[in-house]
């Protein structure tokens, strides 16, 4: 979708994620997108219309969190349209909360294109399934106005860690998890660990397994893309590092 059709239907792809203050032990779900009166949330928590429920949402290490008052209108099931979730709304009574989405929205419309190539680096071993992520990306980027998104390969964590200490700076990391020699999970723990990488955003490819989230975010994972990949999700991520002022930031490090 073009920046002008986004004007048009007033919905920005920003890719953020959501927690729940009012619950324990919460899996983290993530917004599919926004509008200046609400956002649809990709979960598979239970909600009934009518609920009022607070949301958390944050870019980790770049968007302090965000709280909202919002209510449920509807619930999609998994299929055809995409993952399970909920379209939410801020309640006209909840004044501070349309404020805050309103900022989110505004940052989404004004995020500037980048003056300078923005390295992805992919850890990928199937070389058909990286040849149509690179594929779509790129041509994606252009659509999308990134200024020219390049998009580096790796087959292995061992194979990224070695890209990663060395230049030009890779921004983003896309990973999936079952590789040979280092595993996705290897991989996100040695970066946590390295001061020289520990801030690079890091999106986990998973099977959607419940557990196997749980595992990512522990070490230190930033977002999920779920298997088939939307390859849409990753550039509305990159999108959200933009809008969040998170280009610089990474740029620094």
């Amino acid at each position: 979708m073009g920046r002008k059709e986004r004007r048009i239907d007033g919905r920005y792809p920003l890719v953020l994620s959501v927690d729940y203050p009012d619950a324990a032990h919460s899996v983290r779900d993530y917004t599919e997108n926004l509008s200046s009166g609400g956002l649809f949330v990709r979960t598979e928590r239970t909600f009934s219309p009518g609920e009022r429920v607070r949301l958390l949402l944050s870019f980790p290490g770049l968007l302090q969190p965000q709280e909202l008052e919002v209510e449920v209108l509807r619930r999609r099931t998994e299929g055809p349209g995409g993952p399970a979730g909920v379209a939410v709304a801020v309640p006209p009574d909840a004044a501070a909360s349309r404020a805050r989405l309103g900022k989110l929205v505004e940052a989404a419309r004004a995020a500037p294109a980048p003056r300078s190539p923005y390295r992805l680096l992919l850890v990928e071993d199937n070389s058909l399934v990286a040849a149509m992520y690179t594929s779509a990306l790129k041509r994606l980027s252009r659509s999308e106005g990134l200024g020219g998104l390049g998009v580096e390969l790796a087959t292995d964590g061992a194979e990224a860690l070695d890209r990663l200490r060395a230049e030009p700076p890779i921004h983003i990391v896309v990973t999936d998890v079952y590789m040979p020699v280092m595993s996705g999970f290897a991989l996100l723990e040695a970066m946590r660990a390295d001061p020289a990488l520990s801030d690079i955003p890091v999106v986990v490819i998973t099977s959607g397994n419940a557990e196997e989230r749980r595992q990512a975010a522990r070490l230190g994972a930033d977002f999920f893309l779920q298997k088939p990949v939307k390859y849409q999700d990753i550039i509305a991520t990159i999108r959200t590092l933009l809008a969040s002022g998170g280009r610089e930031a990474v740029h620094r490090r």
